[in-house]
């Protein structure tokens, strides 16, 4: 017998198709999970996750973000989170950002956040489901989840654990970079979860003296991915020294963040729609 590919459709046994779904912790309540994705690494997905986050805050939201990237985890430094979680009687207890984002990150669990995390799959795919079961969420509008490159175990475990309603994927205007989006769209298609858009960040930059677009990393293709996916464009975001400055100060949710009020509209609209 071949290996389960969990594309049931192209496979041709009458098996059921099996509910790998965790239970939520008991004192939580999410009302939706969306998923930020790519196929590979640094597009931005953390950043664009951070600025949904906090646009959907600044509405009024209750928002969490679960950083699934274990091995290379950001969200904390991002938001300038860099103390410990504590467990108590209910569960562990996320950090919670200046503007009140909940956050749960590996990073936040061990005793030296520059430690690296040298783990193989299974245990990193349990603790993403610890992420899930054990810590007190409270009540939750939105949680973004900050999704690692690829399309390995990490990605399969939040899909197949996680009731996510749609999934926002990231890229960059280079062609590899597009070719390997479509495998991470492809996987989400073989989940059976919903695309909800595509952002393509790293646009351009924007001249400080003239104010002209330059289109460094070549012109975008956002639009040609989304016809091609069926999906709509989200955004296209220049690349800002200013955001990255903040980012690094420990500030995302004092970056501009034009361009995220459309995102989040549509995205909303899309989930209406599921």
């Amino acid at each position: 017998m071949s290996e389960c590919t969990h594309d049931c459709s192209t496979c041709s046994s009458k098996c059921e198709k099996a509910d790998f779904q965790q239970p939520l912790n008991v004192n939580s309540s999410v009302a939706n999970v969306i998923a930020v994705a790519s196929g590979k690494g640094g597009v931005g997905k953390s950043l664009v996750t951070s600025l949904l986050a906090c646009e959907s805050a600044a509405r009024g939201n209750k928002v969490a973000v679960m950083d699934a990237d274990i091995t290379g985890p950001s969200i904390p430094k991002a938001f300038g989170l860099h103390e410990q979680a504590v467990g108590t009687e209910l569960g562990i207890e996320p950090a919670v950002s200046e503007n009140g984002v909940k956050v749960m990150s590996i990073n936040l669990i061990l005793d030296d956040e520059e430690k690296p995390v040298v783990w193989r799959g299974p245990v990193i795919s349990g603790v993403i489901n610890q992420f899930w079961t054990d810590v007190n969420w409270g009540d939750v509008d939105y949680m973004f989840v900050d999704m690692p490159p690829g399309t390995g175990d990490v990605p399969l475990t939040v899909y197949q654990s996680l009731p996510v309603k749609g999934i926002v994927v990231v890229t960059t205007p280079q062609d590899l970079v597009t070719l390997i989006v479509k495998k991470a769209y492809n996987m989400a298609q073989m989940m059976d979860v919903p695309i909800l858009g595509v952002i393509e960040n790293m646009s351009y930059v924007e001249c400080p003296d003239c104010g002209k677009k330059l289109e460094i990393f070549g012109k975008g293709k956002a639009e040609a991915i989304a016809k091609e996916l069926g999906v709509p464009v989200l955004a296209t975001l220049p690349i800002n020294p200013a955001t990255a400055e903040l980012v690094d100060a420990g500030k995302v949710f004092e970056a501009d963040r034009t361009g995220f009020e459309t995102a989040l509209d549509i995205i909303e609209q899309q989930l209406i729609k599921e």
